[in-house]
């Protein structure tokens, strides 16, 4: 397994594991799916600071991160995604996103790293904490999706 900067090319296997979560499940509240499009312009927005897990020239996952808050008070904080394929789960690919991403983080500046995870992904909320994220904040019910209202549960690691 290799971890690289993700490429246009790789629009396509990333929306093929994306576009699935956000349409059939709650670990992001988003309801729109992403386009083609709309994932180039993050990569040129994100730069150098989009990952892709790749193994025999198949996308297990990819990692990002962007700014958490406007304002410069907010400069060295950012907030992530990590996001993987279902069979890549379990297999180290999500650890070694996040310790390259953080890497590349701390070497750009950013002194802590944020999480956004949905209450109902008990196992996003496992998976950080055993990497060394802390709970920061549960905020009930702020999110809804599938006609129901959910938890947005707040990690946060310092670099």
């Amino acid at each position: 397994m290799i971890i690289r900067r993700a490429e246009t090319g790789d629009i396509p296997a990333i929306l093929d594991i994306w576009n699935p979560l956000i349409r059939d499940t709650s670990v992001t509240f988003t309801t729109v799916e992403k386009t083609a499009q709309g994932l180039a312009d993050d990569l040129a927005a994100r730069g150098d600071a989009f990952f892709v897990a790749e193994t025999a020239r198949q996308i297990l996952g990819f990692a990002t991160y962007g700014g958490f808050r406007g304002g410069p008070g907010y400069a060295h904080t950012a907030e992530h995604s990590v996001i993987l394929a279902g069979d890549a789960r379990g297999r180290g690919v999500g650890r070694a996103l996040m310790a390259r991403l953080e890497d590349h983080a701390q070497a750009k500046g950013i002194h802590v790293l944020i999480a956004g995870v949905s209450g109902e992904n008990e196992g996003a909320i496992a998976f950080h904490r055993a990497i060394g994220f802390t709970q920061g904040a549960r905020l009930p019910e702020v999110g809804r999706k599938f006609d129901r209202w959910m938890d947005l549960v707040l990690l946060h690691k310092r670099l």
